[in-house]
């Protein structure tokens, strides 16, 4: 049976990133308020790229980060410190994305009597920290850029999990907690997104990824 206890050293450093982010905090919210900008340092990409491979949009995510960040400072009072305040920040900035998709929408099924279809020119999302499949640096471009569009192109029920669980690296908890959904619905939706990336991936990948390779691509 495989052992899946978090390493000693790797607990202990969680712990003690917990404990400096519960003293930034305090004093935060004792009045140092430019002590923020160092509490969320270490998640500000980790926030960008889950809002971006929602929106789709750098300038919309760049926008929506800024905002979750602003909403962060001024819920932090409310931030329980029994949650991970990384889990707690991911998931302002999700509620942000979502609330912005929402508002897309809304605007989009108002114009409807607008022939333009420029709204549906998007770009995928730029995961320029993708797993390092290939080892040749041509073939390493190409396949990121199929594995971008890939996730780009999975539903977003399915995109935020696979983001957060497979990009971003969250616990099955973790991301459960960020999306407010339970730990099964993201079993399930990782592994309906993982199957869904697979019939994608494996034509187009065939031919291109060494064998020892295609355990990183679920196939």
């Amino acid at each position: 049976m495989l052992n899946t206890a978090p390493e000693p050293s790797r607990l202990a450093e969680a712990e003690e990133r917990q404990r400096q982010e519960s003293q930034l905090i305090a004093r935060i919210l004792a009045g140092e308020s430019q002590l923020f900008h160092e509490l969320i340092r270490p998640y500000e990409r980790s926030v960008y790229m889950i809002v971006l491979s929602m929106v789709k949009d750098a300038a919309d995510a760049e926008d929506a980060a800024q905002e979750a960040f602003l909403r962060a400072y001024t819920k932090l009072a409310g931030f329980r410190a029994e949650a991970k305040f990384s889990t707690w920040l991911i998931s302002i900035a999700v509620n942000e994305a979502r609330s912005r998709l929402r508002r897309r929408k809304t605007e989009r099924t108002e114009s409807l009597d607008d022939d333009s279809d420029d709204h549906a020119t998007v770009s995928p999302a730029v995961l320029t920290d993708w797993r390092e499949v290939p080892s040749q640096l041509v073939e390493r471009h190409e396949v990121r850029a199929i594995l971008q569009q890939a996730v780009a192109a999975l539903p977003p029920i399915y995109r935020e999990v696979f983001v957060l669980r497979d990009v971003d690296e969250l616990s099955v908890n973790e991301t459960a907690e960020a999306l407010a959904i339970s730990v099964p619905s993201v079993k399930v939706r990782l592994h309906r997104a993982r199957l869904m990336l697979q019939r994608e991936l494996a034509p187009q990948l065939q031919g291109m990824v060494k064998p020892e390779k295609r355990r990183f691509l679920w196939f």
